[in-house]
């Protein structure tokens, strides 16, 4: 009895391999789209995420690590939480500043300041403290209505040159920062009253070619300045100016004239040694007579304080709660 052979017709073995070829590239394609359209929506998600992130003033750094962005809801959720926990504690330690025209932002994990600041240009008070932040924005012209700049410590390494255009502006506080110069435009803020530019190391010069008439209280402590302009003489409204701590080896001797509205000046800890006032008055530096002027500055300070208390830059004070 012979073997039996079995014949296959080689067209339908490969029909079958083709067959199988067509569905196994069609599940790539479809695999390969499914990937690409779930890429586009994580894109597409993160893009919002970021958006509603700059919306709110949240800082980048705390949805940003290491170049990836965490979108989880909770995440937002705890970000939110925390910020208005800190706002409400601002809030209610600075309850008596609190109205719909101040801004208020502190700690060190703001390094810029949010989106949404440029288009609250109604707003007449700054007051940003204890920030990482480096540079205030060009934009600042638009707040025409600034009555008050209060930026200590943080890390501003120079004010634009569009400050100039704060016409209104009463107060600037600028002490602690890394500054370096002065902007001359500072001089065409014509109604400033106060302004300390205490503590910035690296501050070696006032460039004073416009003088502040209005100018009352300058506080100017633990700098780098040399000398003194002479321009200053011409702040005819100067009651308050402290200059102690930093490298003064000249100053307008006229500053000690009696005939100056000057009520107190300090220039103690300065290379400074026997200036002669006009009135023939010698500056000693000795340890009773610096503890003598500290009381003295301070007693000045306060009632200089005290008179800007008594006559409030504006009336209009509305409960008002910052979201960022």
């Amino acid at each position: 009895m012979g073997h039996k052979v079995v014949v296959f017709d080689i067209s339908v073995i490969r029909a079958l391999w083709e067959t199988r070829v067509r569905k196994h590239k069609a599940r790539q394609k479809k695999e390969e789209e499914r990937l690409e359209k779930s890429a586009l929506e994580k894109i597409k998600e993160e893009w919002n995420f970021v958006a509603e992130c700059r919306r709110k003033g949240i800082p980048q750094a705390e949805y940003c690590k290491n170049g990836f962005i965490d979108t989880s809801v909770r995440l937002l959720e705890k970000i939110e939480k925390s910020t208005l926990t800190r706002q409400s504690l601002l809030s209610r330690d600075s309850g008596k500043r609190s109205s719909r025209f101040v801004f208020e932002l502190s700690g060190d994990h703001w390094k810029e300041l949010p989106d949404s600041l440029k288009e609250q240009t109604h707003l007449r008070e700054w007051h940003i403290s204890d920030t990482l932040i480096q540079i205030i924005p060009t934009y600042i012209e638009l707040f025409q209505a600034m009555r008050i700049l209060d930026l200590p410590k943080n890390q501003i390494s120079h004010l634009p040159a569009e400050i100039g255009c704060l016409k209104n502006l009463r107060e600037l506080n600028v002490s602690f920062n890394h500054l370096t110069s002065i902007p001359p435009e500072l001089g065409d803020c014509e109604n400033l009253e106060r302004l300390d530019c205490s503590g910035n190391l690296e501050l070696t010069e006032l460039p004073f070619e416009k003088v502040l008439e209005e100018l009352q209280s300058f506080l100017l402590y633990k700098n780098r300045l040399t000398y003194l302009p002479h321009s200053m003489l011409n702040l005819k409204k100067l009651t308050l100016l402290v200059v102690s701590g930093d490298h003064l080896v000249e100053l307008p001797t006229a500053l000690c004239d009696s005939s100056t509205p000057l009520k107190f000046v300090s220039l103690m800890d300065n290379p400074i040694d026997n200036i002669q006032c006009q009135d023939g008055d010698e500056i000693i530096e000795s340890e009773r007579d610096r503890r003598h002027f500290d009381k003295e500055f301070m007693k000045a300070y306060i009632e200089d304080l005290k008179e800007r208390e008594s006559v409030p830059s504006y009336t209009t004070k509305v409960s008002f709660s910052l979201q960022l």
